[in-house]
């Protein structure tokens, strides 16, 4: 059993988002995009790659509890642009995916209304053969759902209303007490969803903000990097193998010398990251170009984990349990072949060990994977917007 005692003994699989569906999104139309340990989105500029991040971040978010609002703070800018309304005048999206875990495969699909009101207006959790998990909008006038989830004791089905602006699966633990066995499987199955969702990082390195000195207690990575320096401090202090494959990982990938990576306190208080490059001394990070700041800043990313980067996984589970995705859109920007080929390097030899997996927009795969093990989503130029 799990720490919350709901999931059964197949302890051995820790949970993924092994499938991404946009049914109805941005410029994407009944589209599903299988996903492996390593996978890149590739595409021209427009070809949508950017709207499959958005939207497993957009699950990710609404996951961990996070309001409809919260989340599409504009939400005419996800209806697909040539979507007509309906006679009420509403127009809306469709997300979804496939978690593989401890239960097998579980289905989460999500409709959203986005005018003339934002809020789920249907969602559907289906696993073991079961629809475990229903919701569906009965009276607009009122601000809630018809929820009715899997039992299988004296009755088949329990309804009650919840909240249409809350992804109902990370609200069913808070409804359900899991007194019959039909009951414990709905359970199970929301669990598996809410623990691969959960542990995600979407990231993009900004050179511009990366160059600036770091305050000296922001010691989570964000998703920009901008605290790139601080976050080295800390890694080469409570890590020295990690820091040494990073210092190893950025010799390979930039032009110049690399002995190693420090940092310094200024007298302002900041923290500024230097590379040392032996007789020539050292180096300030802000020094180097776009492309090898985007890089050392990937690397750090996927050489280290939830504990130093800024995601909030389930906390009443098991590290261990647990695989941290990341999302980086444009993982290939300002990058020239050779780092971009060190770096998916980096990324298969991560994502191989299980407790880590990528998925990245690239504008051109073209000799940049070689023998890495990645899975290939290519969205190539014709989209229906």
């Amino acid at each position: 059993m799990s720490a919350s005692g709901l999931l059964p003994a197949r302890t051995e699989l820790r949970p993924i988002v092994s499938e991404l569906r946009l049914s109805a999104f941005k410029s994407h139309r009944r589209a599903a995009f299988r996903l492996g340990p390593l996978t890149l989105i590739s595409g021209p500029s427009g070809s949508g790659k950017s709207g499959v991040l958005e939207a497993y971040a957009a699950l990710a978010r609404l996951a961990g509890g996070a309001r409809l609002a919260e989340v599409f703070r504009d939400p005419g800018a996800y209806i697909p642009r040539r979507a007509r309304p309906d006679r009420q005048g509403r127009r809306g999206f469709r997300i979804g995916c496939t978690v593989d875990g401890p239960v097998g495969p579980v289905r989460v699909d999500v409709a959203v209304q986005a005018e003339p009101e934002l809020r789920i207006v249907g969602e559907r959790m289906t696993g073991a053969g079961e629809t475990l998990l229903e919701t569906a909008l009965r009276d607009p006038g009122r601000r809630c759902v018809q929820a009715a989830w899997h039992t299988a004791g004296a009755v088949a089905v329990t309804r009650a209303p919840l909240p249409d602006d809350r992804l109902a699966t990370s609200l069913l633990p808070l409804r359900v007490a899991g007194t019959t066995e039909g009951q414990r499987l709905a359970l199970a199955a929301a669990e598996q969803v809410v623990i691969a969702l959960r542990s995600v990082f979407p990231c993009d390195p900004r050179p511009d903000r990366m160059r600036a000195p770091a305050p000296p207690r922001d010691g989570r990575l964000r998703g920009g990097c901008e605290n790139l320096a601080t976050v080295l401090r800390r890694t080469s202090r409570e890590c020295g193998s990690r820091h040494a494959a990073l210092v190893a990982a950025v010799r390979a990938g930039c032009a110049g010398p690399v002995e190693g990576l420090v940092t310094e306190g200024r007298a302002d208080g900041v923290v500024r990251a230097l590379v040392e490059q032996g007789e020539l001394g050292a180096m300030p990070v802000e020094r180097l170009g776009d492309g090898e700041l985007r890089y050392l800043a990937l690397a750090l990313v996927l050489l280290t984990g939830p504990g130093v980067l800024a995601v909030d996984p389930a906390a009443d589970v098991l590290p261990a349990r647990q695989v941290l995705t990341v999302l980086a859109d444009g993982f290939d920007r300002c990058l020239d072949r050779r780092q971009a080929r060190e770096l998916l390097g980096v990324a298969a030899r991560m994502c191989a060990r299980g407790h880590i997996r990528l998925v990245g927009t690239v504008g051109d795969v073209t000799g940049a994977v070689g023998d890495a093990p990645v899975t290939v989503v290519n969205l190539g130029r014709e989209r229906v917007p």
